[in-house]
């Protein structure tokens, strides 16, 4: 029965979706003064070609004439998938100006538009659903902001919770806290690369290299004692790059993290196939950590986030990261200790979930170096 719920778990993971870029997120910013909302709407103008067909000769780049000729399109599809509400009524939207802005993951539209209510907002009811009929992974990271500038709320928008109602105080620095814990923890759970790089090194810790065989660990305790200096050291490393690279103080080109994230996955699952590092594989977690925390990074840089909550950021988001790999911990390290000394886990899980974790790893690695 353990064997069965491990190989599902395992299956779940392996079954996603085999995407060489960063996940389809766009970035909406609401601003409210009284009765009005002004809004700025940041969506990748790669989705947009999916959805749309923006790329009019098919020669797989888009040009500024043809995106600016599709401008009234664009504004179109992308207004008729949002609604804002308050008071039981709706805001109607008005389309204005339209720029192209660059992002860590490409060139994106940038929508602007106004919303007008009935009467003065404390409330605004927001439902989300751009892109969702093709992608279901499509997110929306949402920014409510007051007049005076100051965030309100902070929100990740999905299939499952496309319809949210929020006050406009955002409950003080708890609620954004809040927040952003909930973007950390629904980041490592989309996170595929990032959840099977720590797989990869979870798989052999109930197992210990002896006599060039993988063996079952003594007791639980040894294994939880490995899990948790992985994960530690997992998360000191990924949280020194994600400060840094949040404050600015350090910038890498997305193309490069990206590739470096799939190449760790990589290394990791056939290190577990052939050990070069089997005892210590604390250290792969913390070097390849540091890789990982720029791509954690580029999750609060594309939010664009005002100063004063940077460091609220930064605290919640990690807060979420590791509530989100204490999770898949709790659920996979007593399932695989169960069943840790079959052959069932060692070749099928061990050696067949590494193998497969490494050939998806190396097929993003190859898209996301050369750009295919």
């Amino acid at each position: 029965m353990m064997g069965r719920l491990l190989l599902v778990l395992l299956s779940c993971l392996l079954m996603a979706p085999a995407q060489a870029h960063k996940s389809s997120d766009s970035y909406l910013v609401l601003t409210v003064n009284g009765a009005n909302v002004e809004g700025q709407w940041d969506i990748a103008l790669r989705d947009l070609d999916a959805a749309l067909g923006l790329d009019a000769d098919g020669n797989g780049e888009l040009t500024w004439d043809e995106v600016r000729g599709r401008h009234q399109a664009i504004a179109a599809y992308a207004l008729s998938r949002l609604e804002l509400g308050s008071g039981g009524h709706r805001c109607p939207l008005t389309a204005g100006a339209q720029l192209v802005d660059d992002h860590t993951d490409g060139a994106y539209t940038v929508l602007r538009f106004h919303g007008a209510c009935a009467e003065a907002v404390d409330k605004l009811d927001v439902h989300y659903r751009l892109l969702f009929d093709i992608d279901p992974q499509h997110r929306g990271l949402l920014r409510l902001r007051a007049a005076d500038g100051t965030d309100s709320a902070t929100a990740v928008l999905g299939p499952d919770n496309a319809r949210q109602t929020f006050a406009l105080a955002g409950g003080g620095r708890l609620a954004q806290f809040g927040s952003y814990v909930r973007t950390g923890v629904w980041h490592i759970w989309i996170g595929f690369d990032h959840i099977l790089f720590l797989l990869s090194l979870l798989l052999p810790a109930v197992l210990v290299w002896r006599e060039r065989q993988w063996q079952p660990v003594a007791t639980f305790r040894a294994a939880a004692t490995d899990v948790l200096k992985i994960v530690t050291a997992f998360t000191v490393a990924h949280s020194v790059t994600l400060t840094l690279a949040t404050l600015g103080l350090v910038a890498l080109p997305s193309r490069w993290v990206e590739s470096a994230i799939a190449a760790s996955v990589v290394v990791a699952a056939l290190n577990n196939l052939r050990p070069v590092v089997a005892g210590r594989r604390w250290v792969a977690a913390f070097l390849f950590g540091l890789i990982h925390g720029f791509g954690f990074a580029s999750v609060l840089a594309d939010l664009g986030l005002a100063r004063d909550t940077l460091v609220l950021a930064l605290v919640g988001f990690n807060v979420g990261v590791e509530a989100g790999q204490v999770a898949i911990v709790a659920l996979f390290l007593p399932l695989a200790f169960a069943v840790r000394g079959s052959a069932f886990y060692r070749k099928g899980v061990l050696f067949g979930g590494s193998l497969l974790i490494a050939l998806l790893a190396l097929l993003w690695f190859v898209q996301r170096a050369f750009d295919l």
